[in-house]
């Protein structure tokens, strides 16, 4: 044993690790020991130096982004680190920016919630906050298995922390529990996935998966490898709609939307969309085009179950919270349908579309939770729709910032929401699946209710004496970043056409990979 340790050192590649690559990766892990040592130092309730040392952080990786991105990255397929289990192209430099940016927001936002909150303000929250974003950063370059998996319960196991950090509250031990068990069976269909699709190609390298079935698809290989590949497929698609939370594997959403401290609530609803797309990308589009036909079946009958009970039940939902659980279920179906509208002359198209939904929605939310998060303080936390009768005679310029939110969300011209919606039935269209584009527009205009709802809520009723306790608190900063944020909404929607080039340049991308 001790001969053959010459021989490994020998033959091992230093430069295949190439791990410049990783930079903002190695970055973020290094930083959470480094805050989480610095944090036993901080005796300020307010944790200021650990928030201050996160947020920097976070604004770091993000700028070493552009240092790792090549000049020539636009056209190659790609650029790999340990030995092809890491790739960088233009989707993954896309998604982890936004992610950043995202989660330093959510955080912006999350700073006077957490504060009163002293069961929350801790070191372990923002360290918990900075290792979730590494596993999401991980599943966006992952082009191996066993990263994506690595990345995925490094961001899973960080958000069921977070959102049992109020111990104090049972609601969110209840959520935590829920999130955890759940989220166990999700992982757990992955990995039993994933092993299926390993035992019919031989391989965890997503690229040589993907080539490998073209070769079984040419050859028509004996049916054993087929019916593996398919329960495979099976297990894979059902694990990406639990971790999205597709209907029927949507049962924790509400839950958890509603248990969790709404600071929490705001992180999982947002970033994470970004991170189950790019893995739905990789897993699907990358790894197994070969069989489009069959995982586009299950994604349209996931798409239609999704946008139907999503639109459905949130009307009939009274807590703000529960309604945006399951108005992301209803997002998500939408997301879903741009996935499964995919032809052989549409490809980019669809991948595009979707992009630019996932990005408009998770820019929409973090506006609908950054108004909710203005008006919480210690002992309320503005959750329930009545909260919000009257808002436009006490606060009126929040009442135009969560209308631009809710009309966005409902899909009406010209906010962004509506393109988001138009690109991805387009795309639906030009595939053949008028049908499906009905049955969304259909279920859109249904839906419309219950976000109206809450815009005659503002502007046509009168506070009683229990919703007039509601008041913003948050300083100048946080409320122009809010401003800001619906505002952007607002905009994108005039202005779509930097976001849509984005999209379709890394949907090009994951094209080139194959």
């Amino acid at each position: 044993m001790l001969d053959s340790i010459p021989s490994f050192f020998q033959d091992f590649d230093a430069t295949a690790l190439n791990l410049m690559l990783s930079a903002p990766e190695i970055f973020l892990l290094v930083m959470s020991c480094v805050i989480l040592l610095v944090d036993l130092a901080v005796k300020s309730p307010r944790r200021t130096t650990t928030f201050a040392l996160t947020q920097i952080t976070l604004a770091g990786a993000f700028v070493l982004i552009f240092f790792v991105m090549r000049p020539r990255s636009l056209e190659e397929t790609g650029v790999y680190a340990f030995g092809g289990m890491f790739v960088n192209d233009m989707l993954s430099y896309a998604l982890k920016a936004l992610v950043y940016f995202t989660v330093i927001v959510t955080l912006f936002y999350s700073r006077r919630y957490l504060h009163e909150r002293q069961a929350m303000c801790r070191g372990e929250y923002f360290v918990l906050a900075l290792l979730a974003t590494l596993g999401m950063s991980v599943m966006i370059s992952a082009h191996h298995f066993l990263p994506l998996y690595l990345g995925l319960e490094i961001m899973s196991l960080s958000l069921y922390a977070m959102v049992a950090m109020n111990r104090n509250s049972v609601a969110a031990t209840e959520a935590a529990m829920k999130y955890f068990i759940l989220g166990a069976i999700g992982s757990g269909m992955l990995l039993y996935g994933m092993s299926m699709v390993y035992g019919a190609t031989e391989s965890l390298f997503i690229s040589e998966i993907g080539e490998r079935l073209r070769i079984l698809s040419v050859l028509d290989i004996s049916s054993n490898p087929d019916t593996v590949l398919a329960l495979g497929l099976v297990f894979i698609v059902a694990a990406i709609a639990f971790k999205l939370g597709a209907v029927p594997f949507h049962m924790w959403i509400p839950d958890v939307y509603h248990g969790a401290p709404t600071a929490t609530t705001l992180f999982i609803a947002t970033a994470p969309k970004l991170a189950g797309f790019a893995i739905m990308l990789r897993l699907l589009a990358d790894a197994m085009p070969v069989l489009s036909v069959d995982w586009q079946s299950m994604l349209m009958v996931l798409a239609v179950l999704s946008i139907a009970v999503g639109n459905l039940v949130a009307i009939m939902q009274t807590n703000i919270k529960r309604m945006l659980a399951y108005s992301a279920i209803s997002h998500i179906g939408f997301m879903l349908i741009g996935m499964a509208s995919t032809d052989t002359l549409s490809f980019g198209d669809a991948y595009a579309s979707t992009m630019f939904y996932v990005v408009t929605y998770v820019f929409t939310t973090l506006a609908a939770f950054g108004i909710i998060l203005l008006f919480a303080r210690a002992g309320f936390e503005a959750d329930e729709l009545a909260h919000y009768k009257g808002l436009n005679q006490r606060h009126p310029w929040f009442a135009a910032m969560m209308m631009i939110v809710m009309l966005s969300m409902a899909g009406i011209p010209f906010f962004v929401g509506f393109f988001a919606k138009f690109y991805v039935l387009k795309t639906a269209v030009m595939a053949g699946y008028y049908w499906l584009a009905a049955v969304a527009v259909l279920f859109s205009l249904i839906g419309a209710f219950y976000y109206l709802r809450v815009i005659k809520y503002m502007y046509f009723d009168t506070a009683g004496e229990e919703e007039a306790v509601a008041r913003v608190e948050s300083g100048f900063f946080v409320k122009a970043l809010v401003s800001a944020n619906a505002l952007g909404i607002a905009l994108l929607g005039i202005f779509p056409d930097f976001l849509l080039r984005l999209s379709r340049t890394s949907a090009l991308s994951i094209l080139l990979l194959q």
